[in-house]
């Protein structure tokens, strides 16, 4: 969440039934982050902490943006 705050987003693909068949979260830099996986992208949007609109890349919402916890350095 903390990289979805910063700017970050997830790019998915969906498959012919309209679920989220593969998913790559991209840092506000552009580096991907390894460990996000189909699970935890999908807890996300149902406690309502990302969302995608119009086909956009899922971004964090407001509810996820006060979820995350303030830390000195979240770049490091």
């Amino acid at each position: 969440m903390h990289v979805l705050a910063q700017g970050g987003q997830i790019r998915f693909e969906r498959g012919g039934n309209g679920r989220l068949t593969h998913v790559t979260c991209v840092t506000h830099d552009g580096m991907v982050l390894s460990g996000v996986s189909l699970e935890l992208v999908n807890r996300l949007i149902r406690r309502g902490l990302i969302i995608s609109r119009n086909s956009a890349p899922y971004r964090a919402t407001d509810k996820g943006r006060r979820s995350v916890r303030a830390q000195l350095d979240n770049r490091v």
